[in-house]
């Protein structure tokens, strides 16, 4: 009984997360049908993608969304809770409207990038505010693997805007293949969950399960052939709660390890950019770097088991880096 009691707030929000999201799923994929809010592709990339064209999308709406709710729900009142899940549902929100506007409205840019950052900039500032001054977390970014902080003062909420919009967006940009961001954030939210029990915040500890639970219940219906793509209001939803654990547990410098995933697909796009401009050369075949090696003709399971085999390794690189550090 001990050790079930000693389990259960990793197993318990885990558990719910996975079943809401796989009923929720039987409920909404047949409603995405009919609505035909259908996944766009684009022409020019893997051509084994183009027949992904009008795939039920937006598919975040039923599991990550819920996710944060549930979490919510089960913390009654958690102040670190509510704060991630406000911080989450509004990048979802974001989500959503582009979103909406490139499925239903069939505009292909969607919302603009100026519109994104418009909601996004004033959120991250306002929940690193809230960290530093108003929880009294401080300003200062512990080092992983126990090599000392850099207390960043004043320049603490412009770190955690720049933080904040980088591995928020990086997640949405890994979206991009079967059950790839779902798996991948599976040990990303393992890591922590392990990191919020390690510092005492329990709350955290069962948004993290949560919302694991929810992206392993989506994977059942998203991965290779999907049946669902969870859309930017399920992928920003996710990348905007990662970052807020990150912030909430004093522990900013460790998320580029645990999500060097995310970090990474998200370099390949600026580089990518940097080159054909400046050179017009590209250095991927396409980016983000997953199209890369779909493109060398690996196929779109590979690529994802690859993925979520490195996204595995940086999230015990990450819990090693935690040693030492001090919240």
């Amino acid at each position: 009984m001990n050790d079930l009691e000693t389990l259960w707030p990793l197993l318990g929000p885990a558990l719910a997360g996975l079943a809401a999201a796989a009923l929720l799923g039987l409920l909404a994929i047949p409603l995405l049908r009919r609505l035909r809010i259908g996944q766009q592709v684009r022409d020019d990339g893997p051509q084994t993608h183009l027949k992904k064209m009008g795939v039920p999308t937006m598919g975040g709406l039923f599991f990550a969304v819920p996710g944060l709710l549930l979490a919510m729900a089960w913390t009654r009142g958690d102040t670190l809770v509510a704060g991630l899940t406000l911080f989450g549902l509004v990048f979802a929100a974001v989500g959503f409207a582009d979103d909406y506007l490139k499925v239903v409205k069939r505009r292909p840019l969607g919302l603009r990038a100026r519109h994104k950052l418009a909601v996004q900039i004033p959120a991250a500032a306002l929940l690193g505010y809230w960290a530093a001054y108003r929880l009294g977390l401080g300003t200062a970014l512990a080092i992983p693997f126990g090599l000392g902080s850099l207390d960043l003062g004043p320049l603490y909420v412009p770190f955690v805007v720049v933080f904040a919009i980088w591995f928020g967006n990086a997640v949405n940009i890994t979206d991009g293949a079967d059950g790839l961001l779902a798996g991948s954030m599976v040990p990303s939210l393992l890591a922590y969950g392990l990191v919020s029990l390690a510092v005492g915040a329990m709350g955290l500890v069962t948004v993290s399960m949560a919302l694991l639970g929810t992206c392993l219940g989506f994977l059942l219906h998203n991965r290779y052939p999907a049946r669902v793509i969870m859309g930017d209001v399920g992928s920003l939803a996710l990348g905007g709660a990662i970052t807020a654990l990150a912030v909430l547990t004093k522990t900013e410098l460790l998320l580029a390890l645990i999500g060097l995933l995310y970090a990474v697909e998200a370099l390949s796009v600026v580089l990518q950019v940097i080159s054909f401009r400046s050179t017009g050369r590209r250095i991927f075949r396409m980016s983000p770097l997953h199209h890369h090696f779909e493109l060398l003709g690996w196929a779109e399971t590979r690529v994802v088991h690859m993925f979520w085999l490195f996204s595995a390794i940086a999230g015990l690189v990450g819990l090693l880096g935690l040693r030492g550090m001090g919240r």
